[in-house]
């Protein structure tokens, strides 16, 4: 039952992943890509914890760490951006 409910969490996750990807590309305002963007980072996080369970390797769980600080770094980033204009100001 188990391989069946991860490959099922698998293609629906992936399939989340592609409309996330659709929102990027077409996404009306800035924050809405943004919005995406980071749901994107999750899911791939999500299918790499998944993946994991599926092989049972604990490698894939510290990838999924590394994209979590990576994604919320980005985010951080990406949303100061869009609100200030810059990243770093000088002050």
């Amino acid at each position: 039952m188990i391989p069946h409910a991860l490959n099922l969490a698998l293609m629906l996750f992936s399939a989340a992943m592609l409309l996330a990807g659709w929102r990027v590309l077409r996404g009306p305002e800035p924050q809405d890509r943004l919005l995406a963007l980071d749901a994107l980072y999750t899911l791939a996080m999500a299918i790499v914890v998944i993946l994991g369970i599926r092989v049972q390797s604990r490698l894939y769980f510290e990838a999924a760490l590394v994209i979590a600080m990576l994604g919320f770094v980005a985010t951080a980033a990406a949303a100061r951006f869009l609100s200030r204009g810059d990243i770093i100001r000088p002050d």
